[in-house]
């Protein structure tokens, strides 16, 4: 059984059918990502299993239990975190603020004690930072903080939307290193990603989303060899 499942699942935005039949699976201790163009649908599908949206149709299913209905609170109580697209850290809190809001659902202040330490080691950056206003940071700063934030529930999957979105060549690299660094340590991941040629580096399989359907899915090696994705994403 895998970890999350996707089956038939049917997304809308009013009357704009989003997502349309998508079928998707993520096995824990996996990668996976999903690559396309702007209006795909990827967002989209992280919002369904994140309960910011319900499918119209289909079912989610995650570690066996049906989450096709659950609000938000509860999506991130059964362990599936989520890096927003855009980041979305809370501007006039600190960045050890944004931390302690990210473990909201943890009641033992020590383990939130533990998931701040982690979070500073992991970006050394932060910790030099910690007492400075979210707003205040740089784009490459304040993705660190989302990526810490969103670890802080002790998610057993991460999603993750975007994160290289605007950064420069050198923090994509090290954003990147850290999802390598998470998923060898532990961390199930579900990526979407603009950046076709880097997610396909990390992950282990992927999905390729077209307007709404799954067009193209296997190993990420496969995929990243398919001669349509290689003219469409990876610009070869």
């Amino acid at each position: 059984m895998s970890l999350l499942e996707l089956h038939e699942v049917h997304g809308y935005y009013g009357n704009i059918h989003a997502l349309k039949g998508v079928s998707i699976t993520v096995d824990e201790g996996e990668v996976v990502t999903l690559i396309g163009a702007n209006g795909a649908g990827k967002t989209t599908t992280l919002r369904l299993i994140s309960g910011l949206l319900h499918p119209k149709k289909g079912k989610l299913r995650f570690d066996g239990k049906d989450i096709s209905t659950m609000a938000p609170h509860m999506v991130l109580r059964q362990g599936i975190g989520m890096v927003p697209e855009g980041r979305g850290v809370f501007p006039r809190l600190t960045v050890r603020e944004n931390l302690e809001m990210g473990g909201f659902i943890i009641k033992d202040k020590n383990d939130v004690r533990k998931g701040i330490e982690y979070a500073f080691t992991l970006f050394p950056r932060l910790k030099e930072r910690e007492n400075q206003k979210g707003g205040t940071l740089s784009g490459g700063e304040q993705q660190m903080l989302a990526t810490a934030r969103g670890l802080m529930s002790h998610p057993r999957i991460l999603l993750m939307d975007e994160p290289s979105m605007g950064l420069a060549p050198v923090l994509v690299d090290q954003i990147f290193d850290v999802i390598r660094e998470l998923n060898a340590q532990g961390t199930t991941i579900l990526l979407v990603e603009q950046n076709a040629l880097m997610a396909l580096s990390v992950a282990h399989r992927a999905y390729v989303l077209q307007t709404g359907s799954i067009v193209l899915s296997g190993k990420a090696v496969d995929v990243a060899n398919d001669e349509n994705v290689r003219k469409a994403y990876l610009g070869l």
